[in-house]
């Protein structure tokens, strides 16, 4: 056994079984590595259906069937009170307050690595635990706190999703594919005939799965219907209500039809909400002036390495998901305000949303986008 090894059979890991590739050979990749592994599966949504049922079953039958094959024993938890108390909850009052929000980001935050983290802890007596996250982590010399950097495979980098971690959550976590890339991930799975080997990345949202979003949105929100105006106040169509649009969104309109100002025919998107008067507004032209932003103002800051930024500092932004990074310089107004400059006008800058911070491959932070300026 190396050295290492020998170092980490005395650490023990619960890993996040989720049921899914990643989660798997990050088990897989422990164990190698000589950890005491054992597995935690969460369920986090109680079913208001029968296909959810079978998904989450499927799910727990798979995560089982995985560490069986590497001899791991495999807990399971139920977080659904906290899951419907800290992220659900509000996921609904920003959606009625007109925003979209991200609830992958509020799930990481509250539940992925807090409740589970506490639960290993106080349980389990964990030393450390371990997702299938994209993400890597480093100790710069000299430095006692960690940074978590952006997963090898840039089309995989989940680093936009873990931003609100502090040092000390990061010093707690392993990350085993963040140094792969997603072939290489499937290609280990199906060489030790891990069950979910070819199974399909979930999509949708955080623990609740892929559902039609308006039909699910609405048990829970009344649709308020109301009109599509231009911004010269011409209605154009009529929308079913302003949670089911989000800001650059082009599709789902349902005016294709409608031309513009002599005869324009480019294709329309939305612009503004007016939650005052329920009204969308729309554009035509993905140019249009109204969808471009100088900057933004964010608040609800979380710093990875839990220090305020108290001077102007030049970095890059992304406001979605999977988006080129933006040069920025962010202008701090308290400790929980701060004014993000763009070097270049930005489209579809989204309030609920997150801009998340970053030097080179560093993940500083971020926080929830208010306005757009």
């Amino acid at each position: 056994m190396s050295d290492n090894r020998c170092a980490n059979s005395q650490k023990k890991v619960i890993v996040g079984m989720s049921g899914g590739v990643d989660s798997s050979v990050s088990a897989y990749l422990l164990k190698e590595q000589g950890y005491q592994v054992e597995g935690l599966f969460m369920k986090n949504w109680e079913e208001d259906d029968n296909e959810e049922y079978c998904t989450a079953a499927e799910d727990l039958a798979d995560a089982q069937a995985v560490c069986d094959k590497l001899g791991i024993h495999l807990h399971t938890i139920n977080f659904a009170a906290e899951y419907w108390d800290n992220v659900f909850e509000y996921f609904l009052a920003e959606y009625k307050a007109g925003r979209t929000p991200n609830p992958d980001i509020l799930c990481n935050k509250e539940i992925k690595f807090k409740a589970f983290l506490e639960f290993a802890d106080e349980v389990l007596d964990a030393d450390y635990i371990a997702m299938g996250h994209y993400v890597r982590r480093t100790f710069p010399e000299g430095n006692e706190k960690p940074q978590m950097l952006r997963g090898l495979d840039n089309n995989k980098d989940q680093s936009y999703f873990l931003y609100t971690l502090s040092h000390e959550q990061v010093a707690r976590s392993l990350f085993p594919v963040g140094d792969l890339e997603k072939p290489e991930v499937r290609r280990i799975a199906e060489e030790q005939d891990l069950i979910t080997a070819k199974k399909k990345d979930s999509t949708g949202i955080c623990f609740i799965g892929e559902r039609k979003f308006t039909d699910f949105l609405s048990r829970y929100l009344p649709a308020q219907p109301g009109k599509i105006e231009t911004p010269e106040g011409k209605v154009i169509g009529e929308h079913q209500g302003l949670m089911y649009h989000t800001l650059g969104q082009r599709k789902g309109l349902h005016i294709g039809g409608q031309k513009g100002g002599g005869g324009n025919e480019d294709p329309w998107y939305v612009a503004e909400k007016d939650l005052q008067r329920n009204v969308l507004i729309a554009v035509q032209g993905a140019d249009h002036p109204l969808l471009k932003s100088q900057g933004l103002i964010a608040s609800q800051l979380h710093w990875v390495d839990r220090t305020p930024i108290t001077e102007p500092l030049s970095c890059t932004v992304k406001t979605r998901y999977r988006q080129t990074d933006i040069a920025c310089t962010i202008i701090p107004i308290d400790d929980d305000n701060i004014k993000v400059i763009f070097d270049e006008p930005q489209v579809a800058v989204t309030p609920g949303q997150s801009a998340v911070f970053y030097k080179d491959d560093v993940c500083l932070g971020g926080g929830i986008i208010e306005q757009r300026i």
